[in-house]
């Protein structure tokens, strides 16, 4: 057991990660899904760690990044629930509307 569970869309959200990186490197895409779960597995211990995003959602999550993806997820679910996994380059709109489509 994680202790940390995805949103269908978050899944996909690292399915599309990891085909995206893996079309360049292999070993590349397996080490930044490895990071995510990594830290996924530490937030699971201390889900208060992340920031708040209030330009982003006024749903009580909260984020954190690893490499360049911001991941959004919801502190207080147990167990912890991740609502995506986005690219930080992202327009911080696109980022909101994925927010509100996660719920």
């Amino acid at each position: 057991m994680t202790g940390y569970d995805f949103h269908p869309e978050a899944a996909l959200d690292l399915d599309e990660i990891w085909e995206h990186i893996a079309d360049d490197n292999l070993d590349a895409a397996d080490k930044v899904i490895a990071d995510i779960l990594a830290s996924l597995d530490a937030l699971v211990s201390s889900p208060y760690l992340g920031h708040i995003r209030p330009d982003l959602t006024s749903r009580p999550l909260r984020f954190t990044v690893v490499h360049q993806y911001l991941i959004a997820y919801a502190p207080e679910e147990k167990p912890l629930w991740i609502v995506a996994v986005m690219h930080g380059r992202r327009s911080p709109r696109v980022l909101a509307a994925t927010l509100r489509g996660g719920e």
